[in-house]
């Protein structure tokens, strides 16, 4: 979920050359589309979902692949460079394509939540909430990331001056809990599926889910030329995408070991991180909310990554989701 997508505009300008010689060969034949962290996070389990149901065939196009990336400017470079650029990318990552001047439109939502963030320390620790945290360490992963910004939102949730807090860029979760466990310091950030993991060797401070409301975290992305030139396509790729969604809240076990095959996942380990993302309602519909939105703008204003809301009008077209999904949700 990294949002740090620094990135000459000159190679994303060249990808995006390469996307447009491809756009009249985008058949509604087989495609591959690109999903962030495909495989690693829980993002893409509705298409996980959709493609051992055969929701997208139903919908009128046979998905046969997904490129996995480890996020922000990968995964918007992957979609610029194929075939059919279309994609679901961080919300961070879509914006900064779009700062840059490149074509990128937001077509549905997708992820709408940070329930699986939490900050943990070790189990003898004398860290027992943020408030004990004033005046020690914290391990976050980099400047800027999602983890940073959960963590600042944690503390404003709590009315909690974070230049009271220090932060230390540890370069990735498994790293931060190294940190954690030398005693470098006081907490770590932590993401499932490795918080399940490792859940028997730290305790959990804070977890997002029972502080922060619902955020938009990712957007279904396509570029404008694609989209005038193939909405039927993209319509198709939001109508099995919105299946395998549906089937998650109406069967999440059966759902979840789906999600197990596709992400060469222990089913086990799927089902817990499934099933404790079906309360915060992680995966959305295709639907847009700009109560949701804003408060990812917010997120994305307290680590610096924006200065001001953007305009979301200027970046959203609606009109590739089905009808009752049109309206702000």
């Amino acid at each position: 979920m990294a949002f740090r997508t620094r990135r000459s505009a000159r190679s994303l300008v060249g990808a995006l050359a390469f996307a447009a010689t491809s756009i009249l060969s985008g058949a509604a034949g087989a495609v591959e589309i690109s999903i962030t962290q495909w495989g690693a996070s829980l993002y893409g389990a509705p298409v996980a979902v959709a493609i051992e149901q055969g929701d997208f065939k139903k919908a009128g196009i046979d998905v046969t692949g997904v490129v996995g990336s480890g996020g922000g400017g990968t995964s918007v470079r992957n979609i610029l460079a194929s075939d059919v650029p279309y994609g679901e990318v961080a919300t961070a990552a879509a914006l900064a394509a779009a700062r840059q001047g490149l074509p990128v439109v937001l077509i549905h939502s997708g992820t709408r939540t940070v329930a699986e963030a939490s900050l943990v320390t070790m189990p003898n620790s004398e860290i027992k909430s943020l408030e004990d945290l004033i005046g020690k360490k914290v391990a976050i992963t980099s400047p800027k990331s999602t983890s940073e910004m959960v963590f600042l939102m944690e503390l404003a949730a709590k009315g909690i001056d974070a230049s009271k807090i220090q932060r230390i860029a540890s370069g990735g979760y498994t790293q931060g809990l190294t940190m954690l466990e030398q005693g470098a310091v006081s907490a770590a950030v932590l993401i499932e599926p490795l918080s399940i993991l490792r859940k028997d060797r730290y305790r959990t401070v804070i977890a997002a889910k029972g502080l922060l409301p619902a955020m938009t975290t990712s957007v279904g992305i396509t570029t404008r030329d694609f989209a005038k030139a193939n909405p039927e396509q993209l319509k198709a790729l939001i109508a099995g995408r919105r299946m395998g969604v549906q089937a998650i809240y109406r069967a999440p076990e059966a759902a979840s070991d789906m999600v197990a095959k596709q992400f060469n996942m222990d089913p086990v380990l799927a089902k817990v991180a499934m099933l404790n993302m079906i309360e915060p309602q992680m995966w959305s519909e295709g639907a847009f909310s700009m109560a949701e939105l804003n408060r990812i703008g917010e997120g994305l204003k307290l680590v610096g990554e924006i200065s001001a809301l953007p305009d979301w009008g200027a970046l959203i077209d609606r009109s590739f989701l089905p009808a009752d999904l049109k309206a702000d949700q």
